[in-house]
């Protein structure tokens, strides 16, 4: 029989059912219980719909409600697989069908299908007593037809598997009876013939429980007659069956139901003790308890209608005879429930971290309740709290799907703690609350930012090349490689050169580096453009400007315009013997290329054969006696003029003038000033002349000072320059600039035109004004050759007293009509 057993079960492992169920979307498989590790159930990816190739991509797995893996599913080809032994008795027990929940999760989109999973029962079990000997005492007065209730056999397995008759072994005075009570056959013994005890003290019978199986189980009990002559009545109940219901809480020491037996025999042999039967197990006596006197059954322990709602058990009374005698009943007590259990939220799959920039309804989790109890007080609500971007969308019957319902930020909220709240439809209600931690990962969403929209450098001329101009800094909020950041310089070009060619930034850490040595006197100010650039794909970037200004040094030593070198390395002036204290001789003319107080110039006689003659003023480099000159007199002279700047350290240079004395010499200028009315009308004109064009400049200067700050404060862009803008139709030479600058540092008072844009100097003019001096010398020159004063030299004539109205009259009008048309 057990080779017939095994076979069948091979059987059932090679040959399972499978079914499939198409309600509520739901697949179905039945399959024997027993079947070995590894079986294959079914192809529940092809069930589902879905490819092979999408098993391991999607994550297809099996979760099962009750905690316990029995299956699993075969990444390699979609099978599900039986992981261990399922014992179906140990899993439903006498419930039918046994269907095992499941819950098959595809991820990347989640996607939740249920599979249940029935367990067919086989004849794995045999038919067993709870004990092996049950002994009678039957006195021999009975009389025939008299019954004796056997205990019933125990067989876990279900439908034709279980217990199905009982047999009784071959002898003369006993039949079996069997009944049916509550779908469970009870064997009963019947007395077929009177006893003799003197013939037979002893009947020995076994019992035999058979099961419906292929092949056939069975187990048998012996059954042990000792013939008594003596109490001849046994214990009568008054009911054969008793019922009761009680609720879950109910109190120990409570009255569930009263069993009572009578005897009709007197005295000892009619009195009755209750008591459990014999086979009653051990837990049920842990729950109930029965008075022997009374026959009373209260609570023992603690009942609980989610370990057991219904308990059967029988009770057996005795009396006190010699032999004793008992008679049988059946109790039935049907637990009720109450709400007691407070719901469950189980977390069937989560995906955290969640793209910030994931679209609504984006599937986060799967989620499922559960509740002990039965009936309304097992039906759950689920709610999640308010405030966050998520809410539940309920799917099956307590399964919920949440999904988002905004847009996420990560830079505001990089993580959600989402309350979920649970509470079942009892008297009174049961909740449970579950916190989930959501975590936001990152995108590329945030350009860095600057920590300032424009900087302002100033940096001196002539330092070497490689120095630290400034830092920029730029923050990203991202995380990752979305806030890593690179600077780089946009190219640009600064006087025709590329912005490049003058400066470096470090891509790391953004400072700027110079690549070479400034000029101030050839560039005083440019622009760079820096982008920020994060690594995030796609990149953002962000653009500050860099503007640089070169800081003037006294790097230029002032440069002789009069006497101009073209004259030779020593000036050569005449004068009079008859002229007087305070007779001017000649003025020394000269610029220095730098700015501001190192462009201040000043003049001193550093050497002179006779130093009692002459004087040079010291801001305007004129030339005078001191006193008469007198016979005495050298009628050579020889005078050395030092002309130094303000700057630190100071820059100087010299000239050299021979004057020669003469006795004849007449004296044009003073015969201009005093005797000939005709110059005088001359100086007087070039005096307007002069009035003419200063008012003019400062006019033009006013209007487009005006003009600028108006066009300024239009502009929505931030710049330390305003720029006079041509059109497109004017000119081809667009996005020209005119700067004009007063500067009225030091003795000479000059006016700067820039021409061009702001970073070229190629067309600028200074009008340089010596208040002291007699003549009121009005010179335009360009700073962005001032190094070079050939083409100045060339206008002046080498002897100033003879042609100096001449002189002058040209470089008014010269002069000025340039530098109209220049600003023009």
């Amino acid at each position: 029989m057990g080779r017939i057993s095994f076979f069948r079960r091979e059987i059932y492992c090679c040959y399972f059912i499978f079914m499939w169920n198409s309600i509520e979307a739901h697949v179905r498989y039945v399959i024997p219980e027993e079947l070995r590790g590894g079986s294959v159930v079914g192809n529940i990816a092809k069930d589902l719909g879905l490819d092979f190739s999408e098993v391991a991509v999607r994550n297809l797995r099996i979760a099962s409600e009750s905690g316990k893996q029995f299956f699993s599913v075969a990444a390699e080809s979609g099978e599900l697989i039986v992981n261990e032994r399922i014992d179906r008795e140990s899993l439903c027990g006498y419930a039918v069908p046994c269907l095992l929940p499941l819950e098959a999760v595809v991820e990347n989109p989640l996607q939740l299908h249920r599979v249940e999973i029935e367990i067919q029962d086989i004849n794995d079990n045999t038919p067993s007593f709870h004990s092996n000997q049950r002994v009678l005492n039957i006195p021999e007065s009975i009389n025939p037809g008299a019954k004796f209730l056997l205990e019933s056999a125990d067989d876990p397995d279900v439908g034709s598997n279980s217990l199905q008759a009982y047999t009784l072994g071959s002898n003369k005075y006993f039949v079996l009876n069997v009944k049916t009570q509550d779908g469970i056959k009870i064997p009963e013994l019947v007395l077929d013939k009177p006893l003799d005890r003197e013939k037979q003290a002893t009947h020995r019978l076994i019992l035999t429980a058979v099961d419906g199986g292929k092949p056939v189980r069975s187990g048998t009990c012996e059954v042990k007659v000792i013939v008594l002559d003596i109490n001849d009545n046994a214990p009568q109940f008054e009911k054969s069956f008793y019922e009761a219901n009680v609720s879950e809480n109910e109190p120990i020491g409570n009255e569930m139901v009263k069993v009572s037996a009578v005897d009709l025999d007197e005295g000892a042999n009619g009195e009755i003790e209750y008591a459990f039967a014999d086979k009653t197990s051990d837990a049920l006596k842990a729950v109930f308890l029965i008075n022997p006197t009374t026959g009373v059954i209260t609570v023992k322990g603690k009942l609980d209608f989610e370990q057991a709602n219904l308990y059967k058990f029988d009770i057996m009374a005795k009396d006190k005879g010699n032999p004793q005698m008992e008679g049988h009943c059946s109790v039935k007590i049907m637990i009720s429930d109450i709400n007691d259990n407070a719901p469950e939220i189980v977390i069937t799959s989560l995906s955290s971290p969640v793209p910030e920039n994931s679209p609504n309804n984006t599937v986060v989790a799967l989620i499922s309740t559960k509740d002990a109890d039965s009936g309304e007080n097992g039906k759950v609500n689920l709610t999640v709290a308010s405030g966050s971007p998520f809410k539940l969308i309920p799917s099956l019957s307590n399964r919920y799907t949440l999904v988002t319902t905004g847009s996420l930020d990560r830079e505001k909220y990089p993580e959600y703690q989402i309350k979920l709240n649970a509470v079942d439809s009892g008297l009174p209600t049961l909740h449970a609350e579950k916190m989930v931690k959501i975590s936001i990962s990152d995108v590329n969403d945030n350009p860095p930012v600057f920590s300032q929209k424009s900087y302002t450098v100033y940096t001196r001329e002539n330092t070497v090349h490689g120095s630290i101009l400034c830092s920029v800094s730029a923050h990203d909020p991202d995380l990752g490689q979305n806030a890593k950041i690179s600077y780089s310089i946009l190219e640009s070009k600064v006087q025709d050169v590329y912005v490049s060619s003058y400066i470096y930034i470090n891509s790391d850490n953004g400072t700027i580096f110079s690549m070479h040595s400034f000029d101030h006197e050839k560039m005083k100010v440019f622009q760079i453009k820096v982008q920020a650039k994060d690594n995030g794909s796609p990149s953002l970037s962000s653009n500050a400007t860099v503007h640089v200004f070169i800081v003037d040094q006294n790097d230029n030593a002032p440069a002789v315009i009069y006497p101009s070198a073209l004259m030779g390395s020593v000036s050569h002036q005449r004068l009079p013997r008859s002229a007087k204290a305070g007779y001017l001789v000649t003025k020394v003319t000269a610029v220095d290329a730098d700015s501001g107080h190192n462009a201040w110039i000043s003049y001193r006689l550093a050497e002179a054969t006779d130093a009692s003659l002459f004087t040079v003023s010291l801001h305007t480099g004129e030339v005078r006696t001191k006193r008469s000159v007198s016979e005495q007199d050298d009628s050579s002279q020889r005078l050395l003029i030092e002309i130094q700047d303000n700057g630190e350290p100071v820059q100087s240079t010299t000239v050299t003038l021979d004057i020669l004395i003469e006795d004849a010499f007449h004296e044009p200028i003073s015969d201009f000033r005093h005797k000939n009315p005709e110059p005088d009308q001359k100086s007087s004109k070039i005096t307007l002349y002069l009035m003419i064009s200063l008012a003019s400049v400062s006019f033009l200067c006013l209007v487009t000072f005006f003009v600028l700050l108006i066009k300024c404060a239009r502009s929505s862009r931030g710049s330390s320059t305003c720029c006079i803008r041509r059109s497109d139709g004017e000119s081809k030479n667009h996005n020209r600039n005119l700067q004009i600058q007063l500067n009225t540092d030091g003795p000479i008072k000059y006016v700067e035109v820039l021409g061009g844009d702001m970073m070229s100097q190629s067309q600028s003019f200074g009008s340089y004004l010596s208040p002291m001096s007699e003549f009121s010398d009005f010179t335009l020159v360009k700073p962005s050759s001032t190094t070079d004063f050939t083409n100045t030299l060339s206008v002046l004539d080498a002897s100033l007293p003879d042609s100096t109205w001449t002189f002058e009259s040209q470089q008014v009008s010269i002069y000025f009509n340039l530098y109209l048309s220049k600003m023009c």
